[in-house]
């Protein structure tokens, strides 16, 4: 820096002192300071290695946390540094720039990201983006995690919900609920990019909405208003606070189980992520929001819909030994289940439990009135293999054995990762289809993809083309007449420039 800073100014015929403190990014009064020591001293300067610096100490901390985690921020390695050794005697600038410095020798720079400046109006808009983040170590092990980030536009108050399994719907609606009650009220309208979970499809610029959401929507009393496709930029406060959320609180973190996680979250919301001072509104968003916004916010009181699936389903976690618990007893589910979600109904003395995802019935046992029984169905832990071979020689039945076997074959091909699923979804339509038509399904497993649901409709149009007393051609696809009335979960909304706007009535 220094000869730099002398090769420069050139003996006063090169750059002048602000020209070169433009061009390194220092200070007047530093290029001075250097320009005015000669070489002697200069050298000895550089030659002193007894010049440590207090925070040198602490540099083989600094460079594990660097070196294992390697986009982690100078704020966030401070921050643990301080959580590991206490207050230190340097300044804040201080720390960050020394920790800058070890950082710029150990990893790659880490890209900033910009947001947007938005004038907006307090308790209007929320804005809503999930965000998804692979390798974070949880009990013991490497797993994604899954998150929703809600900002408030006005104060930039921040909630974080997390899942440790994929986003559905119904998930989606519950960490909306989470994020309401943590707010303590509703703003008028969130904003949405183009999300399964809201936004179904969008042709002729006119959207296809998720008709649950829309519902939940419909009965909290928010407006859904969603981003035209590929346009980020009109949601870039949310599109910052997933980068955020993901190099802030989750990236370099371990976590006993699910709990450490949620706790660890709560913490870091009301003890970093809104207790800074905000970059874009120079507040902290927590101060900002009780001063200016909580009081624009609108009552919310957590719908009816949140906590039960469609179709009067209640939602259970099922437990790692493949248990789920209702009425103070524990009943058992079949064990591709296990640790995953199921919904439960009562119906006539009996418990009848459901795929959330397909509705489809995967177990049911007698209710017992005691409390405290563990009512445990013995097939549900039988071997995994054994149950695809009992499925596929299920279908060998209902086919015969070579087409039974292709069609197993081609639901391999379609759908690998779920293939004894799509061996009880093919069962069940065989099942329940009351005339096989062997020569189309031959014809079908020899097409490029077949999945349990296709077979489904394929059946089902071929039916009702032999009732019209009309040939089926199993590549015509079907009139709106075909589709089942279960099948229409979507409402078609218009669309806006820019944004899309659902409207509907409040609660």
């Amino acid at each position: 820096m220094i000869h730099k800073i002398k090769a420069l100014h050139d003996e006063g015929q090169g750059l002048s002192i602000r020209a070169i403190g433009q061009e390194l990014g220092i200070s007047r009064n530093t290029v001075r300071k250097y320009l005015r020591q000669d070489e002697a001293t200069i050298e000895a300067a550089q030659s002193n290695r007894e010049r440590e610096k207090k925070l040198d100490a602490h540099r083989d901390y600094i460079v594990y946390l660097l070196r294992t985690f390697p986009r982690l921020s100078s704020v966030k390695v401070a921050r643990k540094l301080r959580e590991k050794v206490g207050e230190l005697a340097v300044s804040e600038r201080t720390l960050r720039r020394y920790v800058q410095q070890v950082k710029s020798t150990v990893a790659s720079r880490q890209r900033r990201y910009y947001e947007p400046v938005l004038d907006m109006v307090p308790g209007v808009q929320c804005q809503v983006d999930p965000g998804e983040l692979r390798e974070v170590m949880i009990g013991g092990e490497s797993r994604p995690l899954y998150f929703v980030v809600f900002v408030l536009s006005y104060s930039r108050l921040t909630y974080v919900g997390v899942s440790l399994s994929p986003l559905d719907t119904v998930t989606f609606i519950r960490l909306h609920d989470e994020a309401f009650r943590y707010f303590g009220g509703l703003p008028e309208e969130c904003v949405y990019d183009q999300t399964k979970m809201v936004v179904i499809s969008e042709q002729f610029r006119e959207l296809e909405v998720n008709q649950r959401f829309h519902e939940y929507a419909t009965t909290a009393g928010f407006r859904i208003r969603a981003c035209c496709g590929y346009d980020p930029e009109s949601k870039g406060k949310v599109e910052a606070g997933v980068k955020y959320a993901k190099q802030d609180a989750f990236y370099g973190e371990v976590f006993r189980d699910e709990a450490d996680l949620r706790a660890y979250v709560r913490q870091w919301l009301d003890e970093v992520a809104n207790v800074r001072t905000h970059g874009t509104t120079g507040q902290q968003p927590w101060t900002h929001f009780d001063a200016e916004e909580r009081r624009h916010l609108r009552p919310y009181l957590t719908p009816a819909c949140v906590g039960r699936d469609a179709d009067g389903l209640a939602p259970r976690r099922v437990d790692k030994t493949g248990l789920i618990a209702w009425k103070a007893n524990k009943y058992s589910v079949p064990m591709p289940y296990q640790q995953g979600r199921v919904g439960v109904r009562e119906a006539e003395n009996r418990l009848a439990i459901h795929d959330l995802e397909s509705g489809d019935e995967i177990a049911t046992h007698a209710l017992h009135l005691g409390k405290g029984r563990t009512l445990r169905n013995e097939n549900h832990y039988r071997d995994l293999r054994q149950q695809e071979t009992d499925l596929e020689q299920a279908i060998a039945r209902h086919l015969g054995e070579s087409l039974g076997r292709q069609l197993c074959d081609k639901l391999r091909h379609s759908v690998p990762h779920h293939y004894k699923d799509q061996l009880r979804g093919a069962r069940q339509v065989l099942e329940a289809e009351p005339q096989l038509d062997l020569a189309l399904i031959a014809d079908w497993v020899t097409r490029e993809r077949l999945t349990a649901g296709g077979l489904k409709e394929r059946l089902a149009a071929a039916r009702l083309a032999t009732a019209r007393g009309r040939d089926h051609d199993g590549d015509a696809p079907a009139g709106p007449h075909t589709t089942p009335a279960e099948l229409a979960q979507y409402a078609r909304l218009g669309h806006s420039s820019g944004q899309q706007e659902v409207t509907h009535g409040a609660a």
